[in-house]
């Protein structure tokens, strides 16, 4: 087997470091923004399915919390739009997509619903700040 030149090795290492860096630490705002949608999600009183089945909000909730713990400890995640990109729209085990169903209402996608949510929340912060 030829060896690889010492000065191609290293290029090729450094081709990869963009795709293994590790994401910077979610800013307050955004670990305060995240942490609002897990409680908003627990006290909702809507349903989420993953992999099929259908649990309630607490359960949904406590999912998503681990998600996050386990994103934190690999610096997966530095926005919120990580946390429902990676959390909180899909299965990492079966990549099925997650679904929220609340009252009376359709089911829809988890990454709407959260998105849906964030908009609201920051739109209420902003508000509320800007007084």
């Amino acid at each position: 087997m030829k060896r690889i030149p010492r000065l191609l090795r290293a290029s090729m290492l450094a081709a990869l470091l963009p795709l293994t860096a590790q994401a910077a630490p979610p800013s307050a705002a955004s670990h305060q923004e995240i942490e609002h949608l897990i409680v908003h999600l627990r006290n909702s009183g809507c349903e989420f399915q993953r992999n099929g089945s259908w649990f309630d909000s607490k359960q949904a909730a406590d999912h998503l919390r681990k998600k996050y713990d386990y994103l934190l400890r690999k610096d997966l995640v530095a926005t919120t739009e990580d946390f429902i990109t990676r959390a909180g729209t899909e299965s990492s085990m079966s990549n099925k997509p997650y679904q929220v169903r609340c009252a009376d209402q359709l089911a829809q996608p988890s990454a709407v619903w959260l998105q849906t949510e964030l908009k609201r929340y920051r739109s209420s912060t902003s508000t509320s700040t800007s007084k």
